[in-house]
């Protein structure tokens, strides 16, 4: 099989990466140059990925069998449409089913219409007055969320980017001066996590849950950015999530389908929810249409035992054969290289040279993000990510270990969040929702024993696991 990867990131080339592992052809279209997927395609073109028409043309001339759209704004422009009208199968909702991630108001609207369990107290103001007077009434603290597409980096948070309702009203007010949507939602307390799933006609088949780490700064201070990084953990839960709090936001993503459906909306690609473990359980944040960016990365890493293509395939056409969805019992840690300043104002044009083969030696992947080729063995960063660099071990530290050495092998200017996947970073979410379900019990640290690389996946999220 042929497939068109659509997108220029590391997600699309940890996708391209996995099925060319597969045995698949590819072809690829993107806005920059990336030099891992160039190598891996046999053709590849640079338009912008929002231009349906281009995209479908490309996929015409490039006779592909199955269109995979990597990144949001595609979708929200309905290049998942013009291709499915070409008769090209397609991973990836159509434009009105992925509403669900680029209105967000739209999402809470239907799945407070249908019931869906899960979700937090939120408000709609669309006017200035209303904006003023529901930020006075809501009750602090409480999050500014712009309704559309911000890469991950427009929601205020009260406490972080505002102190006063005021100040976030005023913010309020000008996306709605913009044109824009606004929603104001309370602010939920724990630790947030990702749970993807494959989506199609059949069901809904999830992956390994993963932590991203939006905060540009080290114990998450800065501003928001498109992710500096993530882990995963052998077990495919994480040190503070039970498999029945997994279980719980899966039901969330469930449940979340059958309302789109019953609004008479296919969804054949991947649904990503983001949650907060909370102290009553998980309550969602938002969904993304597609594979998350870093989490879809640290997924994929993973995925070597089934046959991708036939998998992704099975999603494009609604039916996917479960035995396909299969993923390695290993940890994974994730860690951009970024521009100087990325989140706020990043210094874009800096060459990156990196010793690949060195890297992928010391048992760390190489995914190339926002970057352009500058010749052999060198990379332009852009105002984006620039590097994924992901490391797998039988334990969370363990990966993270293998990415802080092979980072010797990257010569330039850039910035990388080192206190992801750290014993001390994982022992304090442990002890932050220890604390939040529990208050007043006494202090128990997670121990450090570690469950052999094989075994089975845990049946709980947290003890054993701050290793593994």
């Amino acid at each position: 099989m042929r497939f068109l990867v659509v997108g220029g990131g590391a997600r699309e080339h940890a996708i391209a990466r996995t099925l060319e592992r597969a045995g698949a052809k590819l072809a690829v279209a993107s806005a920059n140059a990336n030099p891992g997927l160039d190598r891996l395609a046999e053709r590849s073109v640079r338009l912008d990925p929002t231009d349906a028409t281009r995209v479908t043309e490309f996929a015409r001339e490039a006779q592909v069998d199955i269109a995979v759209v990597g990144p949001d704004p595609p979708l929200a422009a309905g290049v998942a449409d013009a291709l499915r009208a070409a008769e090209i199968p397609t991973v990836g909702p159509d434009r009105a089913a992925a509403q669900i991630e680029w209105s967000k108001w739209f999402c809470r609207d239907l799945l407070a219409r249908r019931g869906v369990p899960g979700q937090p107290r939120w408000v709609a103001p669309t006017s200035v007055a209303e904006a003023e007077r529901m930020a006075a009434d809501f009750g602090a603290p409480f999050v500014v969320k712009p309704s559309g597409l911000t890469g991950g980096k427009g929601v205020w948070v009260q406490g972080a980017d505002f102190t006063e309702p005021k100040d976030g009203a005023m913010y309020a007010k000008s996306l709605l001066l913009q044109g824009g949507r606004v929603l104001y939602e309370e602010k939920l307390e724990g630790e947030e996590f990702s749970l993807m799933a494959f989506v199609t006609d059949s069901g809904v088949y999830p992956m390994p849950t993963v932590q991203d780490f939006k905060r540009a700064l080290e114990g998450d201070q800065g501003p928001n950015t498109g992710g500096m990084g993530a882990y995963s953990q052998r077990d495919h839960l994480l040190p503070f999530l039970s498999s029945a709090d997994r279980d719980r936001a899966l039901e969330i993503v469930e449940a979340s389908v059958r309302a789109l459906r019953a609004e008479g909306l296919t969804y054949r690609g991947v649904l990503y929810g983001g949650f907060m473990l909370t102290r009553d359980g998980p309550r969602l944040l938002e969904f993304n249409a597609r594979f998350g960016d870093p989490e879809g990365v640290n997924v994929l890493t993973l995925y070597e035992e089934g046959d991708f293509a036939e998998l992704l395939a099975g999603v494009a056409h609604g039916t996917v054969d479960p035995n396909l969805v299969r993923f390695r019992l290993r940890a994974t840690v994730l860690k951009y290289v970024v521009p100087p300043g990325y989140g706020d104002r990043p210094r874009t044009g800096g060459i990156l040279e990196l010793d690949e083969g060195a890297i992928e030696a010391a048992g760390v992947h190489v995914l190339y993000g926002s970057v352009d080729a500058a010749g052999p063995g060198a990379v332009r960063l852009t105002s984006s990510r620039g590097i994924a660099l992901v490391g797998e071990a039988s334990a969370i530290h363990e990966a993270g270990s293998r990415v802080e050495s092979a980072l010797r092998f990257v010569r330039g200017d850039f910035y990388v969040r080192h206190d992801i996947g750290t014993k001390e970073d994982l022992a304090r979410r442990w002890e932050h929702i220890r604390r939040l379900r529990a208050p007043n019990a006494k202090a128990s640290p997670l121990p450090l024993s570690v469950a052999p690389p094989d075994a089975p996946p845990a049946s709980h999220g947290a003890p054993e696991t701050l290793l593994g």
